[in-house]
């Protein structure tokens, strides 16, 4: 079966939900079934936690030095100072990403609003 087999309107919804859920799902239960018999300091637990947050390190480089769609549309200056304020924010609240993630949008508007009002 292809993702053109069929002329319903509903099938590529099927095949990409059946085909997105076999892509990604194994390797959660891999993950999960791995990580049970790995010990908490284990040197391959260190791995990929080290992993797992150079890719997410990586995606907030990427979105703050070229950014896609309405975030490009910001100034570079702006969506640093907003990712530094929302960081300095998440440490001084006692690390709840809520708050971060907050005042560094709060930042990004109004700082925008700010820089277009002239």
């Amino acid at each position: 079966m292809t993702y053109f087999s069929s002329d319903a309107w509903y099938w590529p919804i099927i095949y990409i939900g059946i085909a997105g859920w076999i892509a990604t799902d194994m390797w959660r239960w891999f993950g999960v079934i791995a990580g049970n018999r790995l010990k908490e300091g284990s040197l391959a637990l260190l791995w990929v936690r080290a992993t797992a947050t150079s890719l997410v390190a990586a995606v907030i480089a990427k979105l703050i030095l070229q950014p896609t769609g309405a975030l490009s549309e910001f100034n570079i200056y702006l969506r640093i100072f907003a990712v530094a304020a929302g960081f300095a924010a998440f440490q001084m609240t006692g690390k709840r990403i809520v708050v971060g993630c907050g005042v560094a949008l709060l930042v990004l508007l109004v700082g925008n609003w700010a820089l277009n009002f002239q």
